[in-house]
Protein backbone atom coordinates (compact mmCIF):
# COMPACT_ATOMS: atom_id res chain seq x y z
CA UNK A 1 0.00 0.00 0.00
CA UNK A 2 1.21 3.29 -1.32
CA UNK A 3 1.02 6.30 1.69
CA UNK A 4 1.12 9.74 0.11
CA UNK A 5 2.26 12.96 1.97
CA UNK A 6 2.28 16.45 0.91
CA UNK A 7 3.84 19.40 2.25
CA UNK A 8 2.77 22.85 0.54
CA UNK A 9 4.01 26.82 1.56
CA UNK A 10 6.26 29.67 0.34
CA UNK A 11 9.25 29.82 -1.11
CA UNK A 12 11.88 29.97 1.69
CA UNK A 13 9.54 28.12 4.40
CA UNK A 14 11.61 24.96 4.25
CA UNK A 15 9.37 22.68 2.47
CA UNK A 16 12.60 21.20 0.67
CA UNK A 17 14.37 20.51 3.68
CA UNK A 18 11.30 18.74 4.77
CA UNK A 19 10.46 16.38 1.65
CA UNK A 20 14.56 15.62 2.40
CA UNK A 21 13.87 14.64 6.00
CA UNK A 22 10.56 12.55 5.46
CA UNK A 23 12.07 11.22 1.98
CA UNK A 24 15.42 10.16 4.45
CA UNK A 25 13.04 8.36 6.97
CA UNK A 26 11.11 6.60 4.80
CA UNK A 27 14.39 4.88 2.86
CA UNK A 28 15.35 4.50 6.54
CA UNK A 29 12.77 2.53 7.40
CA UNK A 30 12.94 0.18 4.13
CA UNK A 31 10.06 1.82 1.89
CA UNK A 32 10.40 2.71 -1.86
CA UNK A 33 10.00 6.62 -1.62
CA UNK A 34 9.32 8.94 -4.65
CA UNK A 35 9.97 12.18 -4.13
CA UNK A 36 8.72 15.43 -6.67
CA UNK A 37 9.19 19.12 -5.87
CA UNK A 38 6.77 21.55 -8.13
CA UNK A 39 7.64 25.77 -7.60
CA UNK A 40 5.71 28.07 -8.61
CA UNK A 41 7.76 31.30 -7.93
CA UNK A 42 9.04 29.90 -4.98
CA UNK A 43 11.76 32.83 -4.53
CA UNK A 44 9.10 35.65 -4.82
CA UNK A 45 7.16 34.10 -1.90
CA UNK A 46 5.14 31.69 -4.32
CA UNK A 47 3.64 28.47 -3.59
CA UNK A 48 5.86 25.70 -3.27
CA UNK A 49 4.17 21.71 -3.27
CA UNK A 50 6.07 18.70 -2.50
CA UNK A 51 4.78 14.95 -2.91
CA UNK A 52 6.52 12.36 -1.03
CA UNK A 53 5.05 8.76 -1.75
CA UNK A 54 5.53 5.98 -0.01
CA UNK A 55 5.48 1.92 0.23
CA UNK A 56 6.41 -1.23 -1.20
CA UNK A 57 6.66 0.20 -4.38
CA UNK A 58 5.70 3.51 -5.64
CA UNK A 59 5.30 4.16 -9.40
CA UNK A 60 4.97 7.33 -9.94
CA UNK A 61 5.72 10.74 -7.71
CA UNK A 62 2.82 12.60 -7.89
CA UNK A 63 -0.33 12.46 -5.46
CA UNK A 64 -3.83 13.01 -7.19
CA UNK A 65 -6.18 15.00 -5.91
CA UNK A 66 -8.39 12.97 -2.92
CA UNK A 67 -5.27 11.26 -2.00
CA UNK A 68 -2.70 12.27 0.45
CA UNK A 69 -2.94 10.75 3.57
CA UNK A 70 -1.09 13.93 5.35
CA UNK A 71 -1.18 17.36 4.44
CA UNK A 72 1.50 19.67 5.71
CA UNK A 73 0.78 23.22 5.19
CA UNK A 74 3.26 25.74 6.48
CA UNK A 75 0.45 28.73 5.64
CA UNK A 76 -2.82 28.70 6.32
CA UNK A 77 -4.08 29.81 2.44
CA UNK A 78 -2.00 27.23 1.15
CA UNK A 79 -3.94 24.40 3.26
CA UNK A 80 -7.16 26.15 1.98
CA UNK A 81 -5.23 26.05 -1.76
CA UNK A 82 -4.63 22.21 -1.66
CA UNK A 83 -7.05 21.07 1.04
CA UNK A 84 -8.88 19.11 -2.16
CA UNK A 85 -6.02 16.58 -2.37
CA UNK A 86 -6.41 15.23 0.94
CA UNK A 87 -8.43 11.84 1.01
CA UNK A 88 -11.31 11.86 3.72
CA UNK A 89 -9.65 10.23 6.38
CA UNK A 90 -6.84 12.33 5.92
CA UNK A 91 -5.07 14.66 8.21
CA UNK A 92 -4.25 18.33 7.77
CA UNK A 93 -1.54 19.61 9.69
CA UNK A 94 -1.10 23.56 9.60
CA UNK A 95 0.98 26.02 10.76
CA UNK A 96 -1.54 28.69 12.15
CA UNK A 97 0.43 31.88 10.00
CA UNK A 98 -0.59 34.35 7.45
CA UNK A 99 1.64 35.19 5.00
CA UNK A 100 0.02 37.68 2.54
CA UNK A 101 0.29 36.49 -1.52
CA UNK A 102 1.12 39.17 -3.97
CA UNK A 103 -2.65 39.69 -5.21
CA UNK A 104 -3.30 40.61 -1.55
CA UNK A 105 0.44 43.03 -0.92
CA UNK A 106 -1.36 45.04 -4.20
CA UNK A 107 -4.48 45.00 -3.28
CA UNK A 108 -5.92 43.52 -6.05
CA UNK A 109 -7.36 40.43 -3.37
CA UNK A 110 -8.40 40.07 -0.19
CA UNK A 111 -6.69 37.24 2.32
CA UNK A 112 -9.18 35.08 3.26
CA UNK A 113 -11.10 35.11 7.14
CA UNK A 114 -12.06 32.06 9.00
CA UNK A 115 -9.34 29.60 7.04
CA UNK A 116 -9.20 27.32 9.79
CA UNK A 117 -12.63 27.42 10.50
CA UNK A 118 -13.68 26.30 7.00
CA UNK A 119 -11.15 23.68 6.85
CA UNK A 120 -12.20 22.22 10.02
CA UNK A 121 -15.71 21.70 8.96
CA UNK A 122 -14.32 19.02 6.30
CA UNK A 123 -11.01 17.65 7.40
CA UNK A 124 -9.57 16.56 10.49
CA UNK A 125 -7.22 19.91 11.12
CA UNK A 126 -4.52 20.14 13.92
CA UNK A 127 -3.09 23.52 13.75
CA UNK A 128 -0.12 25.02 15.61
CA UNK A 129 1.34 28.76 15.68
CA UNK A 130 4.83 27.30 15.05
CA UNK A 131 6.38 30.78 14.49
CA UNK A 132 5.30 31.56 18.05
CA UNK A 133 7.07 28.53 19.02
CA UNK A 134 10.24 28.76 16.96
CA UNK A 135 11.01 32.39 18.59
CA UNK A 136 10.36 31.36 22.04
CA UNK A 137 13.48 28.88 21.39
CA UNK A 138 15.37 31.74 20.07
CA UNK A 139 15.39 31.00 15.90
CA UNK A 140 12.49 31.16 14.08
CA UNK A 141 14.02 29.56 10.89
CA UNK A 142 13.18 26.22 13.03
CA UNK A 143 9.27 26.93 12.41
CA UNK A 144 8.92 24.10 9.92
CA UNK A 145 10.68 21.52 12.43
CA UNK A 146 7.77 22.08 14.29
CA UNK A 147 5.30 21.60 11.96
CA UNK A 148 6.80 18.25 11.34
CA UNK A 149 6.82 17.30 14.60
CA UNK A 150 3.06 18.13 15.37
CA UNK A 151 2.72 15.80 11.60
CA UNK A 152 5.04 12.68 13.02
CA UNK A 153 2.91 12.70 16.19
CA UNK A 154 0.06 11.86 13.60
CA UNK A 155 2.44 9.08 11.32
CA UNK A 156 3.14 5.40 11.82
CA UNK A 157 7.08 6.33 12.84
CA UNK A 158 8.59 6.37 16.14
CA UNK A 159 10.13 9.47 17.46
CA UNK A 160 13.51 7.75 17.51
CA UNK A 161 13.09 6.96 13.65
CA UNK A 162 12.78 11.13 13.65
CA UNK A 163 15.31 12.13 15.74
CA UNK A 164 17.59 10.20 14.13
CA UNK A 165 17.01 11.64 10.61
CA UNK A 166 17.14 15.05 11.21
CA UNK A 167 20.26 14.55 12.84
CA UNK A 168 21.67 13.30 9.59
CA UNK A 169 19.56 15.65 7.33
CA UNK A 170 20.43 19.01 8.96
CA UNK A 171 23.20 21.25 9.01
CA UNK A 172 25.92 20.32 11.53
CA UNK A 173 25.36 23.03 13.83
CA UNK A 174 21.78 22.98 14.01
CA UNK A 175 20.67 20.13 14.96
CA UNK A 176 20.22 20.69 18.31
CA UNK A 177 17.63 23.31 17.82
CA UNK A 178 16.35 21.42 14.88
CA UNK A 179 15.50 18.57 17.13
CA UNK A 180 14.16 20.67 20.45
CA UNK A 181 11.57 22.54 17.45
CA UNK A 182 10.36 18.80 16.50
CA UNK A 183 10.33 17.96 19.99
CA UNK A 184 7.82 20.79 20.39
CA UNK A 185 5.42 20.20 17.77
CA UNK A 186 4.99 16.62 18.48
CA UNK A 187 4.51 17.26 22.30
CA UNK A 188 1.95 20.08 20.82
Amino acid sequence: MTRNVMIVGVGGQGTLLTSRILGGLMADAGYDVKISEVHGMAQRGGSVVTFVRYGEKVAEPIVEEGQADVLIAFERLEAMRYAHFLRKDGVLIVNDERIDPMPVVTGAAEYPEGILEELDKSYTVYSIDAMDEAKKLGNQRVFNLVVLGMAASHMDFTKEQWTKIIEKTVPPKTVDINIKAFEVGYTG
